[in-house]
């Protein structure tokens, strides 16, 4: 008999949650991974002067988040290289990591126009925040946008879910969008 191996992601499963369609919950470990992504690049932006890394890193979370996902690389990175391998981590709301990209977007797009204009300073510590606060949370799991949500979140009259991968409806997940009576 012929040997035959299985592909890793047959090994492990199949997926709860479309990490492109199912945009209510998200793999835990996909935002940490992006996390590492920005952090590490835009430390590397400021301690190199390559400040328009941190231009790039504004426009790739803008188009991630406008477009989705699918048009994010470390997502895409995530989904295609890193989920397959290790199976899908557990599910989390998508609204505070959603929230904590918006931050980043704005802290990065701050940093851009400041060195832009010529104050560096402003770049540079702006440019630190984001990689400090990125790195912090690739590497304990506290992310500070996710927890501002949070908090404000009882305030704004918006409710935390807390996702349950048994109310998932598997076949609808992957295949398209969920339907009644799933």
């Amino acid at each position: 008999m012929a040997d035959v191996t299985l592909p890793s992601s047959a090994r492990l499963g199949p997926r709860t949650a479309h990490p492109y369609r199912d945009l209510d919950v998200i793999d835990a470990r996909a935002p940490r991974f992006n996390q590492v992504v920005l952090g590490t690049i835009s430390l590397l932006a400021v301690a190199s002067g390559w400040w328009p890394l941190l231009t790039l890193l504004a426009i790739q979370l803008g188009v991630g988040l406008r477009f989705g996902r699918q048009w994010c690389i470390p997502c895409v990175a995530y989904f295609e290289l890193i989920q397959p391998r290790f199976g899908e981590g557990p599910l989390e709301d998508s609204r505070p990591p959603r929230f904590a990209n918006k931050v980043g977007l704005v802290f990065l797009s701050v940093a851009s126009v400041a060195y832009l204009v010529g104050v560096p300073l402003v770049g540079a510590a702006l440019g630190l925040i984001v990689a400090s606060l990125a790195l912090l949370a690739a590497v304990t799991g506290f992310c500070a946008g996710c927890w501002m949500y949070k908090i404000a979140a009882p305030f704004l009259g918006i409710h935390i879910r807390h996702i349950d991968p048994g109310e998932l409806c598997a076949d609808c997940a992957i295949d398209g969008p969920k339907e009644a009576g799933c």
